[in-house]
């Protein structure tokens, strides 16, 4: 036998390109994981910096720095946790693919911030503790500066544990706790407090209720009837003439009062022309959309996806103008205190000081929004494109309202009420409407079916369309937030008092 001949080049060998390949994985992997606090500190830097051109001249300019880069985190972490409430019906209804979702909230985000975040800013600002008389200005530059330090930690710790948690909650937790550490309980607004408080118990079932009522009208009105795309072609314009015309008049009276002063009168007014506009222009689009469609649900959703989208942007403007406070609200408490002025209701808030909050609030969403997305969107009861925008347009206009009261309500409560009230109208209806009842025997033929007295409440039970699991580990969250907020923030302010103080 001859042995093959031997080669003078030395081969390579497939292992080695296999070591090569898996190292280039590796190093790949981990430049990944790496990229978002990157670009986290990136931005934290850049906040300073801008920051530092406004004060430059200040005496305090290292203690407004400091206090920017404690905002623009805390901001960070409100895009990761709180914003995904805006996004997370429609991506888990499928309407909008995760990309196309957190381009819309950045964007609308800013908007909302820019446009609309004063009113409530002014009460985390000045709304929870007595500045003037109880506190003096080097006081509540400590109190502030630890509410922001302890909430952006343990929101951080929520968002990595994936705990959708109420980042309003823990700002205003943190403030009263700090506020007692400084000067005891005489040194909170416990009126204005009770109010807020109220506001968030509130908000869940307000939200809730509204979303049911939408849904109901929807299954009254376009899905339930025998011919479902001339019902869709009948109503869908005028509710989006409605949300479009509601969103005008709230922008014109509230949100652009730091651009010019616009009268009720004629608020409303811009709204009604924006809403007939809006009428006029969608009905031939839709009638458009709804050529060719099936006589059926499917077709509903596919003609519901640009409305979702509409709604999930106006949710994220409202979430910008109610939750930027959460983080401006403590910084401009601080400024304004290093310049010896007790902050008033009627105390401007520098634009600066908003534009660090709002693209915080953005870039959080784009680097660590995914986590929690699923959550909201997929975990607590199933959602189509028709659910998911009467949850979305429920939480908007409740914040909206919140945010032109200047209420910081928790936009995660009502997001979340908004699903279960989505959720729970269902099962209702599934078991007691007469006219899906009548719809469900033209369609099968049969006459006959089970009462709801007969029902077997085990399988019932069994079949439940909300996860009430999930309520109660959601409600578990809310209710530890303020404490646990409360006594990291006053440890955080006894710890810098001895220090700076």
């Amino acid at each position: 036998m001859v042995k093959p001949r031997m080669r003078l080049e030395k081969q390579t060998l497939d292992k080695d390109l296999d070591k090569f390949s898996l190292a280039e994985a590796a190093s790949q992997q981990v430049m990944r994981s790496l990229a978002a606090p990157g670009l986290a500190l990136l931005f934290l830097l850049l906040s300073m910096a801008f920051a530092a051109s406004f004060v430059t001249n200040s005496a305090a300019a290292p203690i407004i720095i400091a206090a920017a880069a404690i905002a623009g985190y805390m901001a960070m972490n409100i895009g990761a946790n709180d914003v995904t409430n805006n996004v997370g019906a429609a991506v888990g209804a499928k309407a909008m693919s995760m990309v196309t979702a957190l381009t819309i909230a950045a964007i609308f985000e800013i908007a909302g911030a820019m446009l609309a975040g004063r009113e409530v800013t002014l009460t985390v600002e000045a709304g929870i503790i007595y500045g003037e008389h109880i506190l003096g200005p080097e006081t509540i530059v400590w109190v502030m500066m630890a509410a922001l330090a302890s909430s952006a930690v343990w929101i951080n710790i929520a968002t990595y544990s994936g705990a959708p948690v109420s980042t309003t909650h823990s700002i205003i937790g943190g403030i009263v706790g700090a506020g007692i550490a400084a000067a005891g309980i005489s040194s909170v607004q416990w009126w204005s407090l009770a109010g807020i408080t109220a506001s968030w118990s509130v908000s869940p079932v307000l939200g809730g209720t509204i979303a049911a009522a939408f849904l109901a009208f929807l299954k009254e009105f376009i899905i339930y009837r025998e011919d479902k795309i001339a019902s869709a072609r009948r109503w869908m314009p005028i509710i989006l003439g409605v949300t479009a015309g509601s969103f005008t008049a709230y922008l014109a009276v509230i949100a652009l009062v730091q651009v010019a002063a616009i009268s009720l009168s004629t608020g409303l007014g811009l709204g009604l022309v924006a809403g007939i506009a809006t009428y006029f222009l969608t009905k031939p689009w839709i009638h458009r959309q709804s050529i060719g469609l099936d006589n059926r649900n499917q077709s509903l959703r596919k003609l519901f996806r640009a409305p979702l989208i509409l709604s999930a942007a106006l949710l994220s403007f409202a979430h910008g103008a109610n939750d930027v406070s959460n983080a401006i609200g403590p910084l401009a408490a601080i400024v304004s205190a290093l310049d010896g002025v007790i902050t008033t209701e009627t105390s401007p808030t520098p634009l600066w000081e908003l534009a660090i909050g709002a693209l915080g609030i953005s870039i959080g969403l784009l680097l660590y929004g995914p986590r929690l997305i699923r959550v909201v969107g997929q975990e607590i009861t199933r959602l189509n494109p028709m659910r998911a925008f009467c949850v979305a347009l429920a939480t908007a206009v409740t914040v909206l309202l919140a945010s032109a009261f200047g209420l910081p309500i928790s936009s995660t409560h009502t997001a979340v009420g908004a699903v279960f009230g989505v959720g729970f109208f269902r099962e209702w209806y599934t078991r007691h409407s007469k006219r899906r009842l009548e719809y469900v025997r033209q369609k099968t033929g049969h006459a006959d079916f089970m009462e709801p007295t007969e029902t077997n409440f085990s399988e019932v039970r069994r079949r439940r369309l909300v996860r009430r699991s999930h309520f109660l580990t959601i409600v578990a969250a809310w209710v530890i937030t303020v404490p646990v907020s409360a006594l990291l923030s006053a440890v955080v302010y006894l710890v810098l008092s001895a220090i700076f103080m």
